[in-house]
């Protein structure tokens, strides 16, 4: 029989649980009413037990008094002695019938007190009716009285014997009862096991599922269609995540779009005034004061700052939809360093900041562009947040497990807090920048994603350096050929 498919995850679970407990308690019931059945029996026996037990020692009391008054009767002829004797004859009679009345056999087969009613009415009649002219009544008496004993120590025996039999035979419905029960539940326990685990995996599997869903989007991962199998509600939560996830997917192309757009409508009129600039300090317009010359380089130096958050956020955003590709070609290192050293030149000049470079020859298969806009980030951001006087220091290494750059400023650092944030896309901090110009925030992103696509990693270094300290560590696939070392100190 196919069970109804539930419709909510409530249906489910109620349902999982009477497949589990049905069984269970049918089990406890049948535990239950063998145990009580057993207990009954027990009980009944022992009454019984006490019963018979009381009986035989009322028995064996009358035949004391009988055999007792009888021997007395014989020698003295006192006729109390011989109603004394009737009176322990009929309660020997009365005590043997309610010896027999006990329920000790279930097939019927009790025990017949009437041997011993015989014996004892026989042993009684050598007093009465004997004739003792004719015969020896103390030896006839005595051989009567042995019957009687005889008699009763078989109907003793007997009712022993059928007390045995039934201790026996409960302790065979004892053992039967028990293995009912161990083998109840050697079959009902896999049987529970196995449904719960149907019933957990019915359950925990669309939950991973949707938990799943939900680490997708929140990682911004809206490729895959979201599709969950399980109740009714668990597919509507499907449905409604499904929804969240086109819905975020249009809200990343219109974000990127809108990125592009208002990019390429900026970089016109920027590409204007660096002309314009760059007009004013060649002197190609007539030439100009060293204030003017000053006020324009300014001018031109934040334009060439807008111009890499330009360049950033064109960045970022053909990143994000993974529409560029690593374009591999090989290069020296030192050369992208040095062309970053030559962007930023003015700025540190003006700034008087000393600049310390290491770097080995070292040559590098991997996308150009986007090592230098890396180089050109971390530069920039080391310009940023170095004080007027202070140091950078920048260098490249070949070591053991590929190469590494470091680059480092003499400024207040990363506070801890903040540490594990600063890779994150516009998370700019709360550390002063330098320049009337604050960053995007995400400079530090761009560098953590193309440093990864290359199959290397960046990260915080603590202790080494003043301020704060960038490590990007490139695997030795990317190293085409180290040359001699040369250091370069400027």
């Amino acid at each position: 029989m196919r069970l109804p498919r539930p419709r909510s995850l409530t249906s489910w679970m109620i349902l999982g649980l009477l497949l589990l407990v049905v069984p269970l308690a049918f089990a406890l019931t049948q535990a239950v009413t063998q145990l009580r059945r057993l207990a009954d029996e027990t009980d009944s026996l022992v009454r019984q037990s006490v019963e018979l037990a009381g009986q035989a020692q009322a028995l064996f009391r009358h035949l004391s008094a009988y055999d007792r008054a009888t021997n007395l009767y014989l020698l003295l002829s006192d006729p109390r002695l011989l109603e004394a004797s009737r009176s322990a004859q009929q309660l020997i009679s009365a005590t043997a019938d309610r010896l027999a009345a006990l329920p000790l056999a279930d097939d019927g087969t009790g025990m017949d007190p009437r041997a011993l009613q015989k014996a004892t009415v026989g042993a009684l009649a050598v007093l009465e009716f004997a004739d003792p002219g004719q015969v020896d009544r103390g030896q006839l008496l005595a051989s009567r009285l042995a019957a009687v004993n005889t008699a009763a120590n078989d109907l003793s025996d007997r009712a022993n014997q059928l007390l045995e039999a039934r201790l026996q035979k409960l302790a065979a419905q004892a053992a039967d009862t028990r293995q009912q029960l161990y083998l109840w539940m050697a079959a009902l326990i896999p049987v529970a096991l196995a449904l719960a685990v149907v019933f957990t995996l019915g359950v925990l599997r669309p939950l991973r599922s949707v938990d799943r869903a939900i680490t997708e989007l929140g990682q911004g991962s809206f490729s895959q269609p979201i599709s969950i199998k399980g109740s009714s509600d668990i597919e509507a939560l499907g449905r409604q995540l499904e929804w969240l996830r086109v819905r975020l997917l249009e809200l990343a192309q219109e974000k990127n779009r809108f990125l592009r757009y208002m990019s390429h409508e900026l970089k016109t009129p920027l590409a204007n005034i660096r002309e314009g600039t760059d007009l004013l300090l060649d002197g190609t317009i007539g030439n100009i004061g060293p204030e003017q010359r000053e006020v324009t380089d300014i001018m031109r130096q934040n334009a060439l700052r807008l111009q890499q958050l330009i360049e950033n956020l064109l960045s970022y955003s053909a990143w994000q939809t993974q529409t560029t590709s690593l374009d591999f070609s090989t290069f020296s290192l030192g050369s992208v360093v040095a062309s970053s050293f030559l962007t930023q030149k003015l700025t540190i000049a003006a700034r008087r900041i000393r600049v310390t470079r290491e770097v080995d020859e070292v040559t590098l298969k991997a996308d150009k562009a986007k090592i230098r806009l890396v180089f050109d980030n971390l530069l920039s951001n080391a310009v940023k947040f170095t004080p007027v006087g202070g140091s950078i220091t920048v260098r490249v290494r070949r070591t053991p497990p590929g190469v590494v750059v470091d680059f480092a400023d003499s400024g207040p650092g990363i506070p801890p807090q903040e540490r594990e944030r600063i890779f994150e896309p516009f998370y700019t901090g709360s550390t002063p920048q330098a320049g009337p110009l604050k960053g995007s925030g995400i400079g530090l992103s761009i560098v953590a994603e193309f440093v990864a696509a290359h199959g290397g990693k960046v990260e915080l270094v603590q202790g080494e350096l003043p301020g704060a300290h960038f490590r990007i560590s490139f695997p030795a696939t990317a190293v085409v050929d180290e040359r001699s070392e040369v250091r370069a100190h400027a």
